[in-house]
């Protein structure tokens, strides 16, 4: 496995991320019943390869199944908590309903801290930022949190690349951008004009995530519409997995995973180092033309 070093945090990270949606969410990406004793089994018998394998950055949340996720990762983690970057996420609107989400977290995982919490957010709005930065709002809770020692640092999550989202990694504030990156959605990064989300997150030395690493199967059933034989010619998640891991920004990327298989495969993918591409080469529109 391959690391990484968690921006200023100082965490080194695997490369590959654990994701826990699809371990608590219904029929997410699939037919799926989290509540099912079997797949309860399932998913703490992957994190258990997975940290065999090396793999030590953990992601989860109290909304992929209302703790249920949380539960999971707390059962199969507890026997390898100095071992892992264990990150969660929350909801809130005040100091205190931070707070409270943490406890709740912090029980279900059966931790007495967080390595990293993060504000669980979609496409934010000014008012959403009003709303984390305000006196007494989602900041100051997460801030006094970490003050205590019960988180180490904080973040956010996005889904969006707007005005909002630069203004919250320009408060200086937060430790880790955890944002939506893959190969059919790259606006967080522009390599041909030095733009995006991820470069303004990387001057402030944040630690930089990325969600939906394998497009959450949406270029898989665009591709297969086109050319149902083309996953029989290119192995998909490996070509998926190895574009985002390309990006010098990304320190981990994260995959659900709901099988000992499935943990294998990625291990795998994330340590062909032959399928890495230059994505500056990549992103090149203008030829030299005194070599051509």
């Amino acid at each position: 496995m391959q690391y990484r070093i968690l921006g200023r945090t100082g965490l080194r990270v695997s490369e590959v991320g654990f994701g826990g949606a699809p371990a608590g969410l219904r029929n997410y990406l699939g037919a799926w019943e989290p509540s099912d004793p079997d797949a309860s089994r399932q998913i703490e018998e992957a994190i258990g390869r997975a940290v065999e394998q090396g793999i030590n950055y953990f992601d989860t949340a109290p909304g992929y199944g209302d703790g249920r996720s949380e539960e999971m990762f707390g059962r199969a983690l507890r026997s390898h908590r100095d071992k892992v970057v264990l990150a969660t996420k929350l909801k809130a609107t005040s100091a205190t309903g931070v707070r409270q989400s943490v406890e709740r977290s912090l029980d279900r995982l059966q931790t007495d801290h967080l390595d990293l919490i993060q504000y669980h957010g979609g496409w934010y709005t000014e008012a959403d930022v009003d709303h984390i930065l305000k006196p007494n709002g989602v900041l100051a809770g997460m801030r006094a949190l970490r003050e205590e020692g019960l988180v180490r640092f904080i973040g956010f999550t996005t889904e969006g690349v707007n005005g909002a989202v630069s203004q919250l990694i320009a408060t200086g504030e937060f430790d880790v951008l955890h944002v939506c990156y893959n190969l059919i959605f790259q606006h967080a990064y522009d390599p041909s004009r030095r733009a995006g989300v991820m470069y303004e997150a990387e001057a402030r030395n944040m630690g930089i995530v990325v969600m939906r690493s394998l497009t959450s199967g949406t270029f898989q059933k665009w591709i297969h519409r086109l050319d149902p034989e083309f996953s029989t010619r290119v192995n998909l998640p490996r070509a998926l997995l190895s574009f985002v891991l390309s990006n010098p920004f990304v320190d981990s990327a994260i995959v659900g995973m709901r099988s000992v298989e499935e943990v294998e495969a990625n291990r795998a993918f994330a340590d062909d180092l032959d399928a890495r591409i230059d994505l500056d080469e990549l992103h090149t529109r203008y030829v030299d033309a005194s070599t051509v």
